[in-house]
């Protein structure tokens, strides 16, 4: 894994510059296992297949503070939106930690995230 390219992709996903399934293809070309969003540290983690961990920061003003309480409805309705209505990343972040979701994982050859709230409440959702 390549750490100057991993930090151009966290980049890219702040920004919207790049398409998210090209994020994707470029993440498992660098040898990306599945990666962490980790919405209280404010950060991503890349792990690695061959181990390792890249760690890039996510650069966001002004979110909100991750509630208490896991609102899986709330949540459902963010990611669809992010996946049918080509909502903003940083508008997905805001909603999910409003759905109470502390972290996620993204599975890239298991094609799923795995969201988790603050007392282990959790969803899986397959890639589309």
């Amino acid at each position: 894994m390549n750490a100057t390219t991993l930090q151009q992709l966290a980049t890219a996903t702040l920004t919207g510059s790049m398409p998210f399934p090209d994020i994707v293809g470029r993440l498992m070309q660098e040898g990306v296992d599945h990666y962490q969003v980790d919405c209280l540290a404010l950060q991503f983690r890349f792990y690695g297949v061959q181990g390792g961990v890249v760690l890039a920061p996510l650069l966001f003003e002004g979110l909100p503070p991750v509630a208490q309480a896991f609102d899986l409805p709330a949540l459902k309705a963010a990611i669809h939106d992010s996946q049918t209505q080509g909502q903003k990343f940083r508008d997905f972040c805001a909603r999910a930690m409003q759905a109470g979701v502390q972290s996620y994982s993204v599975f890239l050859r298991g094609q799923r995230v795995m969201y988790i709230g603050r007392q282990g409440d959790h969803h899986v959702e397959f890639f589309p």
